[in-house]
C-alpha cells in the first residue's frame, strides 16, 4: 500500500504533483483527514486519482464498480468525472471508515449517485450478478485484501461490459513482487495475480507504475 507513487525521490515526487496535479479542494481535505489514520497508507496517491478520473472522462464511463471504498477518495475522485447521470457502485466492509467518505460525498453534492453496499464484497458482487447487473459496468477498480483479487477479478471479468475497463491497485506491492525471498501472504497473492494476467487471452493488459502499481485490463 502506498499514497505516493513509488521509485520516485522526494524532488522528483514533488515537481510531478506541481506540475501535473490539479487536485480539488475537497479531495486534499480528504486526503489531509485521511492521512492522521494509522490505516493513512491505504489511501491512494492523488496523482494516481486524478489517472482514474482521466481513464474515466476519456472512455465516456457513466457505471463505475469500486471493491474497497476505505474513506471514499477513489470514488469522489470519479464521481466528480463522471457526467451528472453516472452511477457508482462502491464496497467495503467497514462503517466507521465509510462514514467518513459519504460525509464528503454529500459534500461534494454526487452522494444521490454512490450507492454503497457494506459487507463482504464477494457476496455483495454475487448479488449484482444475481439481479441482471453483468456486462453493464463501464470500469471497475479493485483495492481491497490482497489474496482475494484474483476472485474480485473473475466478478468483475463478468460485471465490466466488453470494451470496459478494470483498474487494479497495489500490483507493485513496494517493489516487493520482484524480491523472491519475499514470501508473505500478500505478496505471493500479488504475483500469482499478476503471472495470471500476463498470460489472460480475455483482456489487454498494462501494469502502469503509478501509486504502488495500477494494473489496466481492458475486457476484450
Amino acid at each position: 500500500m502506498s499514497n505516493r507513487s513509488i521509485g520516485l525521490d522526494e524532488p522528483l515526487y514533488r515537481y510531478l504533483l506541481d506540475h501535473s496535479l490539479r487536485e480539488p479542494d475537497l479531495l486534499a481535505e480528504l486526503r489531509a483527514e485521511t492521512a492522521v489514520l494509522p490505516e493513512a497508507n491505504m489511501q491512494i496517491a492523488p496523482e494516481q486519482g486524478q489517472f482514474m478520473a482521466l481513464l474515466a472522462r476519456l472512455m465516456g464511463a457513466k457505471r463505475y464498480l469500486e471493491i474497497g471504498t476505505f474513506t471514499g477518495y477513489s470514488a469522489l475522485a470519479i464521481a466528480l468525472a463522471l457526467p451528472e447521470d453516472g452511477e457508482i457502485v462502491t464496497l467495503d466492509q467497514s462503517a466507521e471508515w465509510t462514514a467518513t467518505a459519504q460525509s464528503y460525498w454529500e459534500r461534494a453534492g454526487v452522494d444521490g449517485r454512490i450507492r454503497l453496499e457494506l459487507g463482504e464484497a464477494r457476496d455483495s458482487l454475487r448479488a449484482l450478478e444475481a439481479t441482471g447487473e453483468m456486462d453493464t459496468f463501464d470500469l471497475a477498480f479493485i483495492d481491497a485484501d490482497k489474496t482475494g483479487y484474483h476472485d474480485y477479478f473473475e466478478h468483475c471479468l463478468r460485471l465490466v461490459r466488453p470494451g470496459g475497463l478494470i483498474l487494479v491497485d497495489n500490483t507493485l506491492w513496494h517493489g516487493t513482487v520482484a524480491d523472491p525471498d519475499d514470501a508473505r501472504d500478500d505478496t505471493c497473492a500479488i504475483r500469482a495475480f499478476n503471472d495470471a494476467l500476463h498470460h489472460d487471452e480475455r483482456i489487454d493488459l498494462s501494469l502502469v507504475p503509478i501509486g504502488d502499481g495500477l494494473t489496466l485490463a481492458r475486457r476484450r
